[in-house]
Protein backbone atom coordinates (compact mmCIF):
# COMPACT_ATOMS: atom_id res chain seq x y z
CA UNK A 1 0.00 0.00 0.00
CA UNK A 2 1.36 3.20 -0.62
CA UNK A 3 1.45 6.52 1.84
CA UNK A 4 -0.55 9.25 1.24
CA UNK A 5 1.32 12.11 -0.69
CA UNK A 6 0.92 15.25 1.45
CA UNK A 7 -0.19 18.46 -0.28
CA UNK A 8 2.51 20.62 -0.91
CA UNK A 9 2.57 23.82 1.23
CA UNK A 10 1.32 27.43 -0.33
CA UNK A 11 3.91 30.28 -0.43
CA UNK A 12 3.89 33.71 -1.35
CA UNK A 13 5.80 34.94 -3.97
CA UNK A 14 6.91 38.60 -2.59
CA UNK A 15 7.06 41.21 -5.43
CA UNK A 16 9.66 43.25 -2.62
CA UNK A 17 12.35 42.25 -1.03
CA UNK A 18 11.80 44.92 1.60
CA UNK A 19 8.99 46.75 3.46
CA UNK A 20 8.58 49.81 5.95
CA UNK A 21 7.70 48.81 9.45
CA UNK A 22 7.22 51.58 11.94
CA UNK A 23 8.13 50.37 15.04
CA UNK A 24 7.70 52.83 18.51
CA UNK A 25 11.48 52.04 19.65
CA UNK A 26 13.69 51.41 16.30
CA UNK A 27 11.60 54.00 13.98
CA UNK A 28 11.22 53.77 10.33
CA UNK A 29 12.69 50.80 9.43
CA UNK A 30 12.70 48.56 6.65
CA UNK A 31 12.52 45.02 6.75
CA UNK A 32 13.46 41.88 4.67
CA UNK A 33 10.64 40.33 2.63
CA UNK A 34 11.54 36.71 1.24
CA UNK A 35 8.89 34.52 -0.54
CA UNK A 36 7.31 32.86 2.65
CA UNK A 37 5.04 30.49 3.80
CA UNK A 38 1.24 31.13 4.19
CA UNK A 39 0.07 27.70 4.47
CA UNK A 40 2.27 24.58 5.79
CA UNK A 41 2.04 21.22 4.89
CA UNK A 42 -0.44 19.87 7.05
CA UNK A 43 -2.92 22.53 6.42
CA UNK A 44 -2.26 24.65 9.02
CA UNK A 45 -1.83 28.28 8.59
CA UNK A 46 1.12 29.51 8.78
CA UNK A 47 2.60 32.21 12.16
CA UNK A 48 2.58 35.61 9.79
CA UNK A 49 -0.38 34.70 7.98
CA UNK A 50 -2.08 33.89 11.16
CA UNK A 51 -0.95 36.38 13.51
CA UNK A 52 -2.03 39.26 10.58
CA UNK A 53 -5.78 37.85 10.13
CA UNK A 54 -6.26 37.36 13.73
CA UNK A 55 -4.85 40.72 14.50
CA UNK A 56 -7.08 42.01 11.89
CA UNK A 57 -9.75 40.24 12.90
CA UNK A 58 -9.46 41.45 16.53
CA UNK A 59 -9.20 44.93 15.67
CA UNK A 60 -5.54 45.25 17.01
CA UNK A 61 -3.56 48.56 16.49
CA UNK A 62 -0.34 47.77 18.27
CA UNK A 63 1.67 44.99 18.45
CA UNK A 64 4.24 44.24 21.26
CA UNK A 65 6.63 41.20 20.63
CA UNK A 66 10.19 40.11 21.53
CA UNK A 67 13.01 41.85 19.27
CA UNK A 68 14.17 38.41 18.27
CA UNK A 69 10.40 39.10 15.66
CA UNK A 70 11.57 42.64 14.67
CA UNK A 71 12.64 41.01 11.29
CA UNK A 72 9.30 39.21 10.55
CA UNK A 73 7.29 42.36 10.99
CA UNK A 74 8.35 42.88 7.18
CA UNK A 75 7.06 40.11 5.72
CA UNK A 76 3.49 40.41 7.89
CA UNK A 77 3.00 44.41 7.22
CA UNK A 78 3.24 43.39 3.49
CA UNK A 79 1.12 40.83 4.02
CA UNK A 80 -1.24 42.84 6.12
CA UNK A 81 -0.95 45.42 2.69
CA UNK A 82 -1.68 43.05 0.51
CA UNK A 83 -5.01 42.09 2.02
CA UNK A 84 -5.96 45.51 2.34
CA UNK A 85 -5.69 46.37 6.11
CA UNK A 86 -4.66 48.73 7.86
CA UNK A 87 -0.59 48.76 9.54
CA UNK A 88 -0.53 48.48 12.90
CA UNK A 89 2.15 49.82 15.42
CA UNK A 90 4.77 47.77 16.35
CA UNK A 91 6.99 47.85 19.56
CA UNK A 92 9.84 45.18 19.50
CA UNK A 93 11.30 44.93 23.08
CA UNK A 94 13.91 43.13 24.94
CA UNK A 95 13.63 38.96 25.71
CA UNK A 96 13.73 37.98 29.44
CA UNK A 97 16.54 35.64 30.64
CA UNK A 98 17.12 33.47 33.81
CA UNK A 99 20.00 34.35 36.14
CA UNK A 100 22.01 31.61 33.60
CA UNK A 101 21.20 34.08 30.51
CA UNK A 102 18.95 31.41 29.44
CA UNK A 103 16.53 33.37 27.01
CA UNK A 104 12.79 31.74 28.79
CA UNK A 105 10.36 31.24 26.58
CA UNK A 106 6.23 29.51 26.54
CA UNK A 107 7.23 26.77 24.54
CA UNK A 108 10.04 25.67 26.59
CA UNK A 109 7.43 25.95 29.39
CA UNK A 110 10.16 28.63 31.14
CA UNK A 111 6.98 30.22 33.20
CA UNK A 112 5.59 27.12 34.31
CA UNK A 113 4.59 26.95 37.78
CA UNK A 114 4.27 30.52 38.58
CA UNK A 115 8.08 30.72 38.16
CA UNK A 116 7.66 34.51 37.77
CA UNK A 117 4.20 34.79 40.15
CA UNK A 118 6.61 33.63 42.56
CA UNK A 119 9.50 35.72 41.96
CA UNK A 120 7.49 39.11 42.13
CA UNK A 121 5.02 38.35 44.73
CA UNK A 122 1.84 37.95 42.22
CA UNK A 123 0.58 39.88 39.50
CA UNK A 124 1.49 43.53 40.63
CA UNK A 125 5.20 42.36 40.64
CA UNK A 126 5.20 41.28 37.60
CA UNK A 127 3.92 44.22 35.95
CA UNK A 128 6.18 45.94 38.03
CA UNK A 129 9.22 43.95 36.38
CA UNK A 130 7.76 43.72 32.56
CA UNK A 131 7.59 47.85 34.18
CA UNK A 132 11.41 47.66 34.72
CA UNK A 133 12.42 46.11 31.77
CA UNK A 134 10.58 49.04 29.46
CA UNK A 135 12.11 51.60 31.67
CA UNK A 136 8.84 52.57 33.19
CA UNK A 137 9.27 51.40 37.08
CA UNK A 138 11.80 51.20 39.72
CA UNK A 139 13.13 48.12 40.40
CA UNK A 140 10.85 46.19 42.69
CA UNK A 141 8.15 48.64 42.00
CA UNK A 142 4.34 46.84 41.86
CA UNK A 143 1.86 48.08 39.26
CA UNK A 144 -1.20 47.54 38.75
CA UNK A 145 -2.28 46.79 34.52
CA UNK A 146 -3.88 50.33 34.32
CA UNK A 147 -1.02 52.07 35.71
CA UNK A 148 1.50 49.94 33.77
CA UNK A 149 -0.72 50.88 30.98
CA UNK A 150 -0.76 54.30 31.48
CA UNK A 151 2.79 55.11 31.89
CA UNK A 152 3.21 52.73 28.47
CA UNK A 153 1.18 54.95 26.20
CA UNK A 154 2.98 58.21 27.72
CA UNK A 155 6.30 57.15 27.74
CA UNK A 156 9.44 56.35 26.10
CA UNK A 157 10.21 52.97 26.40
CA UNK A 158 13.79 51.48 26.82
CA UNK A 159 15.12 48.22 25.03
CA UNK A 160 16.70 45.87 27.30
CA UNK A 161 15.94 42.57 27.99
CA UNK A 162 14.79 41.61 31.36
CA UNK A 163 16.97 38.57 33.79
CA UNK A 164 14.68 37.21 36.71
Amino acid sequence: ERSAIRPAAIRLRAAVTSWPVTDRRAGLTEQPVDSFCLRRSDGVAAYNLAVVVDDAAQQVTQVTRGDDLLTSSGRQAYLAHLLGLEPVEYLHVGLVYNANGQRLAKRDQAFAGGALWAAYGGAEGVLGGIGHSLGLAEPGEKLTLPALAERYAAGEVRMGDWTV
